[in-house]
C-alpha cells in the first residue's frame, strides 16, 4: 500500500511543485479512476490491469481540462480563490457521482490476479502484490521522465522559478497543463490497480486524499522522489499501527508521525527537490 500512497502523491506533489496549488480535489480524481477501472470491467469485461492506460488517458484529460478550464482563470489570484475552486471542485465531483452511481459499494469481481502468496507466516494477496510492483514500476518512470528528458527538466526548472524558465523560453503554461495531465494520470493509474481488490463508491477517494497530504508533507512538498520515501513510511507505520494498536487506530499512528515531523522539521525529511 506504501508504493501506492506514494503514486497518488506524486501526483499531487508534481502539481504543488509546479505552481504551489494544492488540489483538494486529487481523492476525487482517484475515486474517477477507480469508477473508469470498474465500468471498463463491467461494460467492456476489461480487467483494471488492461484497462490502467485508458484510466491514466482519461484522468489526464482530466487534469489537463481542469487546468484551462479553472486553474489558469485562478492561478493569479488569491490563494483563497485557488482553495474554493479545487474544494469546489471536489464536491461536485463527489456529488456527481452519488448522483449517477448512487452511495451503493461496487467492486471488480474475479479479477485476473487473485489469491495469495506466503512468505514464511506472513501472507500477502496477489493483486496487491502487483498493485505494488505496478506502482513502483509506474513511479521509477516518472522520477526518469523528469530527470532524463527534456520535457521533464522544463518542468523542473518551471517549478523552480516560472518567470526564469520564461525568460529561457520555456512556455510555462505548457508546462503547467502538462504538469496537471501528468499528475492526474498518477492517480489514475492508482485508481486502476485500487480497483483491482478495494471496493468502490463516491467517497472512496477522501482517506487515500489524507494519506496523500502526509505523504507528500513527510517528504517534502515539491519532492516527488521523496513521496516515495513517504509513502513506504506511511504505509509501514499503518501496517504497524493496525497490528501492534488496533486496526481502529491505524490512522491515529499515521497522523501523529505527521505531526511529529510538521513540528520538527516542517519542510519535510527530504526538503524541496
Amino acid at each position: 500500500m506504501g508504493f501506492v500512497y506514494a503514486l497518488i502523491a506524486a501526483g499531487l506533489s508534481l502539481i504543488f511543485g509546479l505552481m504551489e496549488i494544492v488540489n483538494f480535489a486529487h481523492g476525487e480524481f482517484l475515486m474517477v479512476a477507480m469508477y473508469v477501472a470498474f465500468f471498463a470491467w463491467a461494460l467492456l469485461k476489461l480487467d483494471p490491469l488492461v484497462s490502467l492506460p485508458l484510466a491514466a488517458l482519461l484522468l489526464g484529460t482530466l487534469g489537463f481540462t481542469v487546468y484551462h478550464g479553472i486553474i489558469r482563470r485562478v492561478l493569479d489570484g488569491p490563494m483563497l480563490a485557488q482553495i474554493f475552486a479545487t474544494f469546489g471542485l471536489a464536491v461536485l465531483l463527489r456529488s456527481a457521482a452519488q448522483f449517477l452511481f448512487g452511495v451503493d459499494f461496487r467492486t471488480v469481481s474475479q479479477p485476473l490476479l487473485a489469491g495469495r502468496v506466503a512468505l514464511g507466516p506472513v501472507f500477502i494477496g496477489v493483486p496487491q502484490l502487483a498493485a505494488s510492483v505496478a506502482a513502483l514500476a509506474a513511479f521509477v518512470g516518472l522520477f526518469l521522465f523528469l530527470s532524463r528528458s527534456e520535457t521533464g527538466l522544463a518542468l523542473q526548472a518551471t517549478a523552480q522559478d516560472r518567470h526564469a524558465a520564461a525568460l529561457m523560453g520555456i512556455d510555462t503554461q505548457r508546462m503547467f497543463a502538462l504538469g496537471w495531465a501528468i499528475g492526474s494520470a498518477c492517480v489514475g493509474v492508482a485508481g486502476g490497480l485500487l480497483a483491482m481488490f478495494f471496493y468502490i463508491f463516491p467517497d472512496v477517494g477522501t482517506p487515500f486524499a489524507l494519506l496523500a497530504y502526509v505523504t507528500v508533507a513527510l517528504g517534502g512538498f515539491g519532492n516527488v522522489p521523496a513521496t516515495l520515501a513517504g509513502g513506504v513510511l506511511v504505509g509501514l507505520v499503518e501496517a504497524f499501527g493496525g497490528l501492534y494498536l488496533t486496526p481502529a487506530l491505524k490512522y491515529s499512528a499515521v497522523f501523529a508521525l505527521y505531526l511529529g515531523v510538521v513540528l520538527w522539521r516542517p519542510q519535510g525529511l527530504f526538503g524541496r527537490f
